[in-house]
């Protein structure tokens, strides 16, 4: 008897008492007003009522408004920051102004890219099944049932019309406005003029599938070529920013030590005594600091731009180039 109590002292001590579980704090509900607004600005959305680009030049607006008023009131000494001065607030409003429009730019042109990747994959096999003998909107609803990346919800969204009564030119204008790209309307207004003029379709089709994969390929061969110059373009960029500072680490500091050594500091070039000796003045130095990085930002906004003008030949797409060379100027020349 004294064993089993034993047992069972030792039984109760290895099974310790449960911890209680604190209640979880219930989410407040959120009312059927609110509910409502929220399902309503998707709705917007999802219809295009809202463009989600004018908020944001509207957003970019205010930034760059907002960074060029501070700087002007650093720049009348109304306000301190700090070791923040003007042309600061000056880089942040570029950075502002810039920065959103090239990562937009380019955010489009990758959807742009995405969609059209396929479009000749399923021209391909429209046309392949208008050689069965199906006639344009059957062939459509058919080839829906394939994979074509981004483009895929589209084109069933097209069969879906045509399957609920819609023609087939109609469902290719609703196709074309939703997508939005410029090789998409082009192919499919193509296709809508052949409808009508009552020609082989199918062949039509075929033409449009193999001249829009040449123009992709042509436009891949010429994005590998050029990126090796844009590679050039920045590394040419970092080679002047690292020789400014060189410069303003080790040229300029030793230029105004040696002008103190000899007693020459703060006169000109033409009224030195002594023939061959080189001074500067220290209240130059911070100018030609200055001077240094204003040539920094100003080669870093040009050469974005020349890469993106070679790399697809628009400008906006330069911005995204020109804004990272900016906040590396910045580092470089401010921080370092």
């Amino acid at each position: 008897m004294a064993g089993a109590n034993v047992t069972a002292t030792k039984g109760e001590a290895k099974a310790p008492p449960p911890t209680p579980i604190a209640p979880v704090a219930k989410l407040p509900e959120i009312d059927e007003e609110t509910q409502e607004l929220v399902k309503e600005f998707q709705d917007q959305l999802r219809e295009g009522a809202i463009d989600i680009k004018q908020i944001v030049y509207i957003l970019i607006a205010v930034g760059v408004i907002l960074s060029v008023l501070m700087a002007a009131l650093l720049a009348m000494d109304s306000i301190h920051m700090g070791r923040i001065e003007a042309i600061d607030m000056v880089v942040i409003a570029i950075l502002i102004g810039i920065g959103p429009l090239g990562f937009m730019a380019d955010a489009e042109q990758r959807r742009v890219r995405n969609i059209e990747e396929r479009l000749p994959d399923f021209l391909r096999d429209v046309a392949e099944a208008g050689r069965f003998g199906m006639t344009l909107a059957s062939a459509i609803v058919s080839a829906s049932k394939g994979e074509y990346g981004k483009l895929t919800p589209e084109i069933r969204r097209m069969a879906s019309q045509i399957s609920w009564g819609v023609s087939a030119t109609e469902a290719l204008v609703l196709f074309s406005k939703r997508v939005n790209t410029p090789l998409v309307q082009r192919v499919c207004g193509l296709i809508i003029k052949s409808s009508a003029a009552g020609g082989n379709i199918a062949d039509v089709l075929t033409m449009s599938s193999i001249d829009t994969k040449e123009s992709q390929s042509l436009f891949a061969e010429r994005r590998s070529n050029m990126s090796t110059y844009i590679m050039v373009i920045y590394i040419a960029f970092f080679v002047f920013l690292v020789t400014v500072l060189i410069l303003n680490k080790t040229f300029l500091p030793r230029m105004e030590a040696v002008a103190k050594q000899t007693g020459l500091e703060g006169m000109d070039l033409g009224e030195t005594p002594t023939s061959g000796v080189a001074t500067i003045s220290s209240e130059m130095i911070p100018k030609i600091r200055d001077i240094f990085f204003y040539a920094a930002l100003v080669h870093a906004v040009g050469d974005g731009v020349l890469a993106g003008v070679m790399d697809n030949g628009k400008v906006a797409n330069g911005l995204r180039h020109s804004f990272i060379m900016i906040i590396c100027a910045y580092v470089f020349m401010r921080l370092m």
